[in-house]
């Protein structure tokens, strides 16, 4: 079950940056960033939806700051 549920998690993300083509770097980078830092806050604690949400948009802000 846990192979099947990796399996369409990524088919899913997959899916959303196909979507990215059109967008500018900034805002992939902002994209991007608030992915990473939304698994980085969820890690950090303990899979908290409050520290998710916060390092999604730590994150983002991040991210969107990137090659200013």
């Amino acid at each position: 079950m846990k192979t099947m549920t990796r399996t369409l998690v990524l088919l899913l993300e997959m899916s959303t940056f196909t979507g990215c083509s059109s967008m500018s770097t900034r805002d992939k980078n902002t994209a991007i960033g608030a992915a990473i830092g939304g698994v980085a806050g969820s890690v950090l604690t303990g899979g908290s939806t409050s520290g998710t949400v916060g390092g999604a948009a730590v994150g983002g802000v991040i991210g969107h700051q990137i090659k200013r």
